[in-house]
């Protein structure tokens, strides 16, 4: 079965002729610095896409599942009636130092067109993206259309899912006096971020060293240290981390894990929820009076202490003039899982009508759903969860829905057509999107704001988890795709 992607009218500011782009006035401050504000007039689009342009190969799981509302364990709607903490103990969970200077993000709308439209009829012109944070309750049901919750615009560089899952661990590290950290990741994944804070990152990537170096691979070649490692030697990455972490710490350093540290170093942070870390970290300095201390973090910062950034996420989003108590699906790439699951948790936390439906990239439905009783369970040792979330066997294991991708394939294949689905969508609504991760996720949503979900009451809103510089390395792998692109409107 073949659906086309609806056609994309254009990417509309929420409730306002006004547009905010926020952009970061030092590339440096990664975290701490907030954002320039400029103000433009918004610039009607007469952007569409052709509906024989861009089509979806629906496969009959991912349908079927959605059909059916599944989930890993059945969780649906009605089922989050259980008292699971409330605004009391998100306030205490949240009551901590952070990265992130403050959890804002920006809103955008996308709107389709439901009429059949030849695309010579709309001469082009520039698109101004209207981005703001203005009332959004006020949702009109009868359109068809979708939210983008834009953090890719928290930073140039460390954006999206790792910036959010980072906002609540690099405090806690930097509690430890921590000079280096060791993790592992794909080629291009987005490990930067320890190191512009004044920690030394140690990144093992998996595979081979690419001819030239570009996108994240750049970034973290320039802020890391990087080692290339065989895909069957990565294939243990605990004993390819801990190998690493002895070689950093030589002789006289110490090793901690993650994991380790998180449960003694919740208790050193002071009750303000608005504190955001603001000193410089000097390694020198720490090096000299603690010795080299060095840390392991888990691939993708696959741990509980993630999940905290995720949950600070939904509380924000859960404010009146934002999303508040409306029924929402959420919907988000998964390449972990660890997104999905914190925001399900924050949800769950908060008591809102929030589903959460997550397309499966990297795994498949067991591991993910082992993934998700893993990290619950963390929580609840952790944080002191009510006994609620453990009881119940269906909310313990079903607080997402797990879908395939609608054209399964192997983890970082990019199919025909998709990068040119990429670029139309970024032509047509300044939404930067990359075929192995964001597009995913960018279907998913087209798809449930197609299929009634409108009828139903219901907010669809996609999670831009960022990761775009990776469209530099894709450009090396599959040359092809990019030399053929062609530009599709006149000029």
């Amino acid at each position: 079965m073949r659906q086309a992607i609806p056609e994309i009218a254009t990417a509309s500011s929420v409730n306002s002729s006004r547009s905010v782009l926020n952009c970061p006035a030092d590339v440096s401050c990664v975290f701490r610095s907030r954002m320039t504000v400029l103000q433009s007039e918004m610039v009607t689009s007469g952007y569409f896409f052709s509906a024989t342009k861009l089509r979806l190969l629906h496969c009959k799981t991912a349908v079927a599942a959605l059909e059916n509302q599944f989930s890993s364990s059945k969780f649906t709607s009605s089922s989050q009636g259980v008292q699971f903490g409330g605004e009391e103990f998100v306030t205490s969970l949240l009551a901590r130092r952070w990265a992130l200077a403050n959890p804002d993000t920006k809103i955008n709308k996308v709107m389709f067109s439901t009429s059949d439209t030849n695309l010579h009829d709309f001469p082009a012109s520039h698109l101004l993206l209207g981005v703001d944070t203005s009332d959004v309750s006020g949702t009109d049901y009868s359109e068809q259309s979708f939210y983008v919750a834009r953090d890719d615009l928290l930073h140039p560089l460390i954006n999206g899912n790792k910036a959010r899952k980072l906002d609540g661990v690099l405090p806690l590290i930097e509690d430890n006096s921590v000079t280096d950290v060791v993790t592992c990741g794909g080629c291009q994944s987005a490990h930067a971020a320890a190191t512009e804070r004044g920690l030394r990152s140690h990144l093992l990537l998996r595979g081979e060293q690419p001819e030239f170096l570009t996108g994240y691979n750049l970034m973290s070649t320039i802020y890391g240290n990087v080692t290339y490692v065989p895909r069957s030697i990565y294939a243990n990455r605990e004993k390819m981390l801990k190998s690493q972490a002895d070689l950093v710490a030589g002789s006289s350093g110490s090793i901690v894990w993650f994991n380790d540290i998180f449960p003694t170093s919740l208790g050193k942070q002071p009750c303000s929820s608005t504190n955001s870390v603001h000193f410089d970290y000097d390694f020198h300095r720490m090096a000299r009076k603690h010795g080299r201390r060095v840390i392991v973090i888990n691939e993708g910062a696959g741990d509980a202490g993630a999940l905290l950034g995720l949950i600070r996420l939904v509380k924000y989003l859960s404010q009146d003039h934002l999303f508040g108590k409306q029924r929402v699906k959420f919907v988000v790439d998964a390449g972990t899982g660890t997104t999905a699951i914190g925001l399900g948790l924050g949800a769950l936390c908060l008591g809102l009508p929030w589903d959460v439906t997550a397309v499966m990239l990297a795994d498949r439905i067991d591991g993910y759903k082992r993934q998700e009783k893993r990290l619950i369970s963390e929580f609840r040792k952790h944080f002191g969860a009510p006994v609620d979330l453990g009881k119940d066997e269906e909310v313990n294991g079903g607080i997402v829905n797990w879908v395939e991708r609608f054209r399964p394939r192997k983890f970082g294949n990019v199919l025909d057509g998709e990068v040119e689905t990429c670029r139309q969508i970024a032509q047509k609504t300044g939404i930067l999107v990359d075929p192995i991760y964001t597009l995913a996720a960018w279907e998913m949503a087209t798809f449930l704001s197609q299929k009634g979900t409108k009828a139903n009451g219901d907010i669809v809103v996609l999670l831009h988890t960022g990761g775009t510089l990776g469209l530099f390395g894709l450009a090396q792998r599959y040359k092809s795709y990019f030399n053929d692109l062609k530009n599709v409107f006149p000029n």
